[in-house]
């Protein structure tokens, strides 16, 4: 049963294409990310959005504009269609008229990873795969760990031994064989890394399989339905590690205008928020540069946000300036002063990573580069509850 307007994987830097119903991780010719491409003008003609609006709640509404062929291979926990908020109290502190939280924590696992997750996961199942790797810094993790439980798919995962208690104890009792390294997310990438190639496991990282993106996108989607699709943020303030959301955001909003949904020829500038104590993204978009070089020494208590180096790093410079946007970063003693007004204010207890976003805003704010009336949403990606272990 095809059920999809999916098209074929598209190499995003020479071009070439790979189908859909074959096994692919990364173009071998350029190392560079795949990117899935929809017949959107066939989707135009059978898709009507408020008939979308009005199915089921959840990721799977979106089903045609997703990657997986057959129902059968849906692997779901109820993710998606987290809420938008309004944060108004937030707003006032800051002189702005129109601020919006969207929050990723009431997501299954707590974290805006099970979207990715269980499109990957739904999508290696249908391509037969047994078994899957990752390296991750926490909720990747304990979302792969849960969605290859639920499909009867052995999961290996890698983490740095400080990663926050929670997410190592969720992917242990999902059944993941869990290793800790002495060291970041890049060691534990490498050695997920040399298990899948000598074992063949199949590598789920970020960027270095097709579906995870799209999982993600659907973030995008849900933010521009709840604004009716006759408007959209003017800003969006995203946590940046790996860079899948903020992409993934950006490519729905580009679909939606080719479907002809959108009412608005406005496109929100992107803004990608790093941590002081690493911050690849902000280092060479300051200098103009197409790609990221590796960051030495990296620390941040915001753990998703200590990435050394993302494999899709010129992918998200490219969305960063094509939206005309900009890259920040901030110290952790910002974040965690953001995590707690955050919580004061509006009574959200959100991760580091999404409490980062506010930081950001304050300078940005401070710059004059955001607006009074400017209509700005944050991203909070996941559950401060993750990191209690980690908190005073």
């Amino acid at each position: 049963m095809n059920n999809t307007f999916v098209l074929y994987l598209e190499c995003s830097d020479c071009g070439k294409q790979y189908s859909t119903r074959e096994v692919h991780t990364f173009c071998p010719d350029c190392q560079a990310a795949l990117i899935t491409h929809y017949d959107l003008t066939a989707a135009r003609q059978h898709l009507d959005r408020e008939a979308v609006r009005a199915r089921p709640r959840g990721m799977w509404r979106w089903s045609e504009l997703l990657p997986v062929d057959d129902p059968a291979n849906y692997v779901s926990l109820g993710e998606g269609d987290t809420p938008v908020l309004s944060v108004p109290r937030l707003a006032t502190g800051l002189g702005l008229e129109q601020l919006y939280l969207k929050d990723e924590s009431s997501n299954p696992t707590g974290s805006f990873k099970a979207r990715g997750l269980a499109a990957a996961i739904s999508k290696a199942k249908e391509l037969g795969i047994e078994k899957v790797i990752i390296p991750t810094a926490g909720n990747a993790g304990g979302a792969m760990a849960a969605y290859a439980a639920r499909a009867g798919i052995r999961a290996h995962i890698f983490m740095p031994k400080d990663t926050p208690s929670a997410n190592i104890k969720e992917s242990r009792m999902a059944g993941a064989d869990v290793v800790l390294v002495d060291g970041l997310i890049s060691e534990a990438a490498g050695m997920a890394g040399v298990k899948a190639r000598e074992e063949g496991w199949f590598d789920l990282s970020t960027f270095k399989e097709p579906y995870r993106l799209e999982g993600k996108k659907v973030m995008g989607y849900e933010i521009a339905e709840f604004f009716d699709y006759q408007q959209l943020p003017d800003v969006i303030i995203y946590p940046t590690g790996g860079g899948t959301g903020l992409v993934g955001i950006w490519k729905a909003i580009a679909e939606l205008a080719e479907l002809g949904w959108l009412e608005t020829n406005n496109r929100p500038r992107m803004v990608a928020v790093q941590a002081d104590g690493c911050a690849p993204v902000v280092k060479a978009f300051d200098e103009g540069k197409d790609f990221c070089d590796f960051w030495l020494n990296a620390q941040t208590m915001a753990s998703g946000l200590r990435v050394p180096k993302s494999f899709a790093d010129r992918i998200i410079l490219s969305t960063i300036r094509e939206s005309g946007g900009t890259a920040v970063s901030v110290g952790d003693e910002a974040i965690f002063a953001a995590q707690s007004e955050i919580a004061k204010q509006e009574g959200l207890f959100v991760a580091p990573e999404g409490a980062a976003t506010l930081a950001a805003l304050k300078e940005l704010v401070a710059q004059k580069w955001v607006a009074p009336e400017e209509r700005v949403l944050l991203l909070n990606t996941g559950s401060g509850l993750k990191y209690l272990d980690h908190m005073d």
